[in-house]
């Protein structure tokens, strides 16, 4: 008697075609992804402010400090989300899975991790803008909140999950 093995080959093909799918959803969705990261920051704010937090989710803007001289509201833009950065990733993941399927666990592995990071990594500007506003007062705290100190939270963090990415789906 036989026993059938499953084949993985279709489903490593569902695999590709949905991470391909998912990238496309956050492509033409957005606005949603935008909507929900901006609410995870009112939820982290809320619970590291003691001055007021209000979240207006329709237009993507968290208002902080509203119990204080310096409120705030920060609208998450097209360009500030962490789905720029977890676009790529999961494109990358598709094509790996694609090219040797045998790695797709490690690479969907790979892939939750890093996500995760880049998400996180997207929380802790918003972080770094709100302290820095606070601690420099609105015009000086936003310039290097957003501009400087902001960005470079992004670019290392995201190169960071980028290493993670590829070193967790390679690694043996």
């Amino acid at each position: 008697m036989a026993f059938a093995v499953p084949r993985t080959e279709h489903l490593n093909r569902v695999v590709v075609v949905a991470l391909v799918v998912a990238a496309a959803g956050l492509v033409l969705l957005h606005r949603a992804y935008r909507t929900v990261e901006i609410a995870l920051s009112g939820l982290v704010l809320t619970v590291l402010s003691n001055d007021g937090v209000a979240v207006v989710a329709e237009r993507q803007t968290v208002y902080f400090g509203l119990g204080s001289d310096t409120p705030l509201g920060l609208r998450m833009t097209p360009e500030c989300t962490s789905a720029f950065l977890v676009l790529p990733l999961l494109l990358v993941g598709a094509v790996m899975i694609a090219l040797r399927p045998r790695i797709t666990r490690r690479v969907l592995s790979a892939l939750a991790v890093a996500t995760t990071a880049v998400v996180v990594v997207n929380q802790l500007r918003v972080l770094t803008l709100v302290g820095l506003v606070d601690a420099l007062g609105v015009d000086t705290g936003y310039y290097w909140g957003h501009t400087l100190l902001g960005s470079m939270v992004s670019v290392f963090g995201g190169a960071a999950a980028l290493v993670a990415f590829v070193w967790l789906a390679t690694r043996k």
